[in-house]
């Protein structure tokens, strides 16, 4: 018996639907990619932007450093703009932050409020009597009861919180020339002109 003899069937190409897709798919992940390399280059590429922004600064009463039978809390910090500047003596780039940090507090433009985390005491006082003390008041937080409120993820972050008690600005990392220049003044003279 004999088969009869058939032709090959022609090869069917892909259709031109998954041929677009492909290449619409291509295109964007090579703008992805160009995107991502575009962004390395930026300082704050890896900062999430803070939740508290806009937002009422969150409720706290901590001792203040240097007499820890005196707490001073949110309530007593409204009325005027302050920056919360989060720092510890354990921190290597607090130390690098500190001297433009102790530039802008000498213009007392506005109340600088220390917020020592994680740290002994003993250690904090030994590292502000070294480097010198810039800040309006320093407050303990020893156990870092009250950093998860404000969303710190390490140390320094420094907030702007405005007369009403409401956090304008945020900067995670140490404080440089440039970002006092170009994002926390600009950020201080909204606040200012707001009050």
């Amino acid at each position: 018996m004999t088969t009869p003899n058939r032709e090959p069937a022609p090869q069917q190409g892909l259709p031109v639907v998954a041929v677009v897709i492909g290449a619409l798919f291509f295109v964007g992940l090579v703008g992805l990619m160009l995107y991502g390399v575009m962004r390395s280059g930026d300082a704050e590429r890896d900062v999430l932007p803070s939740a508290l922004i806009d937002r009422p600064a969150p409720e706290f009463t901590l001792p203040i450093l240097h007499d820890p039978s005196v707490q001073v809390g949110s309530a007593e910090l409204r009325g005027a703009p302050y920056l919360l500047n989060v720092w510890g003596s354990w921190c290597a780039a607090c130390r690098d932050e500190h001297p433009v940090l102790t530039k802008f507090a000498e213009t007392r433009r506005v109340r600088v409020v220390g917020y020592n985390w994680k740290d002994e005491p003993a250690d904090a006082l030994r590292w502000l009597e070294q480097f010198g003390n810039p800040f309006f008041v320093v407050l303990a937080d020893q156990e870092g009861r009250y950093a998860l409120d404000w969303g710190v993820a390490g140390a320094p972050e420094t907030f702007l919180v405005d007369g009403n008690g409401i956090v304008r600005w945020k900067h995670t990392g140490p404080l440089t020339e440039q970002v006092v220049a170009e994002r926390l003044l600009p950020a201080l003279e909204q606040v200012e002109r707001q009050q």
